[in-house]
């Protein structure tokens, strides 16, 4: 039976569910709240509550449950072929690290099951063949050039479909996730905003549109338009630890330290409760860096001291190993606390652009402290994860660690007696660094080059030099403390 429109609003409730075995008179929580989602499709009328559920999971990025759901729904209705799209769209993660081996594998029998059934309706037989070109592969090296033929696939769903919600929605963030890191004018984003924007003053209740809206307004340039959905979000899904946090994107690139710490401390508690250590860890790395920057040194020693509590961590899992890694980091660096950088060690099992966060943090440590004879071997290795990275296809990651390299020798430069060779290579860093934006899953480089090499030239009694430097620092990551407080000692 073909259900033509289904209006969900998801509300069933997780912990009511796992208290089952308790008396009925029992007290429980509110019932979960993931937003109304609205998904035309031809399954069954008995799994449509549940296809919504997914649905709404899988704009918030939940993604296990939203996979779960979606593998109950083909369950429980063979026929429909939407559901095994659902899973497969459950493992792409678009925004955040490409899916490996086993999960491309996964999404590929997904769809390959759903083109094996019956074509129900012209609208999800494209969603399905627009997915299977994703999956079209099984070489993880080849993700952005899938990713992209995606995109345009789903470009060609959205003008087939221009009245369809859910179709405009999954493209808008189609169009966000192959976003050029080297486009500073945002032309993706600003194209993915103007198809969400008309549907968010229609559907205010929608988790997705809240959700890739933030991630499309996420850069200094746009981070103001921003604002509204990310004061929404958190309210529509208050039960997706994804959405209580990603709030902060928009905090932190406005500097609003004060309003990224509520929503990570809330986007923490609700990971933790519902076992989601990814997702915890993100919020923990956030909520270290904005309290460094509002002076909270105890609160954010707290934080990685928890972090440590969790004994040892795998850094496969690249949500898992960046956060894990750029928390002390952060920590020792931001504070200048060079002893404790040169203890840090990568976590095994880190990509190469994670380990050379580590490098780069001794390295620094090194020159910082006097000793620049000392970092040789931590700029090897540095020089080892870039090539590293450069073999594995990824442009993007081996040009930021090519960023910390410069750094890296830039300190070292000065240390050693060449003030001149160091500011040479902090500015060509800044250069790199500022053509490039950040990725979804970090807040920030640990420090931004232009504020080091503010910093260096303060350093050198070139004040009015540095200031030129921090202020354009400044410009970019607003309310940086440590930014602040030499452009201060700089003015005066």
């Amino acid at each position: 039976m073909r259900i033509p429109l289904v209006a969900v609003l998801v509300c069933a409730s997780l912990i009511a569910r796992a208290a089952a075995g308790e008396s009925e008179h029992s007290q429980h929580p509110p019932p979960e709240k993931l937003g109304t989602v609205r998904f035309e499709n031809s399954c069954t009328a008995a799994v449509q509550s549940q296809f919504g559920r997914a649905v709404a999971l899988l704009h918030s990025f939940a993604y296990d449950p939203a996979a779960r759901e979606f593998t109950a729904v083909a369950a429980a209705d063979p026929g429909c072929a939407i559901a095994h799209w659902g899973v497969a769209m459950s493992v792409f993660h678009q925004l955040w690290s490409p899916p490996g081996a086993t999960e491309l594998q996964r999404g590929r029998e997904e769809l390959l099951a759903a083109q094996r059934v019956p074509a129900k309706t012209v609208r999800e037989r494209e969603l399905i063949d627009a997915g299977a070109v994703y999956f079209s592969d099984m070489d993880p090296a080849h993700h952005a050039s899938r990713a992209n033929e995606y995109a345009r696939a789903m470009q060609s769903v959205a003008e087939h479909f221009p009245k369809d919600d859910e179709t405009q929605i999954f493209y808008a963030l189609a169009l966000v996730a192959t976003a050029p890191p080297t486009d500073r004018s945002h032309a993706n984003q600003k194209h993915a905003a103007a198809i969400l924007e008309p549907i968010y003053r229609r559907l205010p209740d929608h988790p997705g549109v809240a959700h890739y809206l933030i991630h499309s307004y996420d850069s200094s340039e746009l981070a103001e338009r921003g604002l509204a959905a990310a004061r929404a979000y958190a309210k529509i899904a208050p039960a997706a630890p994804h959405a209580l946090h990603m709030p902060s994107h928009i905090f932190t690139r406005l500097g609003l330290w004060e309003d990224s710490i509520q929503s990570n401390e809330a986007a923490r508690r609700a990971a933790r409760d519902q076992g989601d250590v990814g997702e915890e860890l993100h919020a923990m790395d956030y909520l270290t860096y904005a309290y460094l920057q509002r002076g909270r040194d105890s609160d954010a020693e707290r934080i990685v001291d928890e972090l440590r509590a969790k004994g040892p961590l795998l850094a496969n899992d690249f949500k898992i190993g960046y956060a894990a890694t750029a928390m002390p980091v952060r920590l020792a660096i931001e504070r200048e606390h060079w002893s404790d950088a040169l203890t840090l060690q990568p976590l095994p099992g880190s990509a190469p652009h994670v380990a050379a966060l580590v490098y780069w943090a001794r390295a620094v440590a090194h020159a910082r402290s006097g000793h620049p004879d000392q970092a040789t071997a931590d700029v090897t290795q540095i020089q080892s994860c870039e090539s590293q990275s450069r073999a594995n296809g990824d442009a993007y990651w081996s040009a930021q660690i090519a960023v910390l390299l410069k750094e890296a020798r830039a300190w070292n430069a000065n240390a050693a007696g060449h003030p001149d060779e160091a500011i040479a290579l902090l500015r060509e860093a800044a250069d790199a660094e500022d053509a490039l934006e950040k990725l979804p899953v970090t807040p920030g480089p640990i420090v931004p080059a232009r504020e080091q090499l503010g910093q260096l030239l303060f350093d050198l009694h070139r004040p009015d030099e540095a200031l030129r430097e921090l202020t354009q620092a400044l410009k970019d990551s607003p309310g940086r403390a440590a930014a602040l407080r030499t452009a201060a000692r700089a003015s005066q």
